[in-house]
């Protein structure tokens, strides 16, 4: 879980709820899965809120979506061949 939760900067508290946005399938089954669990944790922390999961759509294929974040990451030192 923690590590599935490392990457997540997409987030807003608003009534009580810690709504929490990603743009992957496969983390957003992850956290929906371990609600509970990061609820638990909240609650440990002494934070009192519950957890929900928005998948949010992107206009930009997976292979767009890793490109953009590997350039992020290494700038000028990542040269694409063949893509965007």
């Amino acid at each position: 879980m923690h590590v599935a939760c490392g990457d997540i900067t997409d987030v807003q508290i608003e009534d009580n709820y810690l709504n929490i946005n990603v743009k992957e399938g496969m983390l957003y089954n992850i956290l929906t899965e371990g609600k509970r669990e990061l609820e638990s944790a909240l609650r440990w922390q002494g934070l009192d809120l519950k957890i929900k999961v928005n998948l949010i759509q992107s206009n930009m294929s997976e292979q767009e979506e890793d490109i953009k974040k590997l350039k992020s990451l290494l700038g000028d030192k990542l040269t694409v061949i063949g893509g965007n």
